[in-house]
């Protein structure tokens, strides 16, 4: 699960999982050597046997607008490592009502859509309509808010982000798809979803760009590139 709180990456794993193995992690520690505070976590953070409780009690801290940003501001990003991930979701989920939204990163010419939005460089997404399948949702909003015309070509990942709705806790889940520009002819961004301009964007570009955008989008800018990198090596 790829969690973003605040901008915050929170991911939770299981703790037999081999991406624990090697020094991806600034801090590791172990939750049942003892109580945690927010204020020792530095950096890259692993934090492993985490009790669901220690979990919750983390995330209502992220979420917290006056002391999250002060108590965890030298925290980069944090990984959760227990024993039943599946089990540890699905509590999370239940404090949550659960918003399915989808999004597309589109391509043309080796070249990368960006739209600049709320003075920050996004992807086209948005929440998908009542018994809406998000592929088809994916599409329609790329074309919506860019007025474009696409093919949808392949899963890149799922993100969650939580946010409050008149005093409810919500967590959306956004499905990403990698997308094919057919024809952007009459391309202009949609003006009444707060979208300011519309760019094709080389790689250099976007390495610049995501410096003002979002954590998530920088997770699924990563999680395209290294897909793309493994599919390339299996074609040679």
């Amino acid at each position: 699960m790829n969690l973003f709180i605040n901008d915050k990456p929170i991911r939770i794993v299981e703790l037999r999982d081999s991406m624990l193995a090697g020094n991806s992690y600034d801090l590791v520690l172990n939750a049942q050597l003892g109580a945690l505070k927010a204020n020792m976590m530095l950096g890259r953070v692993l934090v492993i046997n985490a009790s669901t409780s220690l979990i919750t009690k983390l995330l209502d801290l992220f979420r917290d607008k006056k002391r999250g940003p002060s108590q965890l501001k030298r925290l980069q990003s944090i990984t959760f490592a227990v024993k039943n991930r599946k089990a540890v979701i699905r509590i999370i989920k239940s404090h949550f009502k659960i918003v399915e939204a989808a999004g597309g990163l589109v391509l043309k010419d080796d070249k990368i859509l960006m739209m600049y939005r709320l003075k920050k460089w996004d992807l086209p997404k948005g929440k998908l309509e009542k018994n809406e399948k998000p592929k088809i949702g994916a599409l329609r909003e790329v074309e919506e808010e860019c007025n474009i015309k696409v093919q949808l070509d392949y899963k890149i990942c799922s993100t969650w982000h939580t946010y409050s709705q008149n005093g409810s806790r919500m967590l959306k889940k956004t499905k990403w798809y990698a997308m094919t520009c057919l024809d952007d002819s009459k391309m202009k961004p949609q003006l009444e979803e707060d979208i300011e301009e519309l760019i094709w964007m080389g790689p250099e570009e976007i390495r610049v760009a995501l410096f003002t955008s979002y954590a998530s989008i920088r997770h699924v800018l990563s999680s395209f590139y290294a897909k793309r990198h493994r599919k390339s090596q299996i074609e040679k």
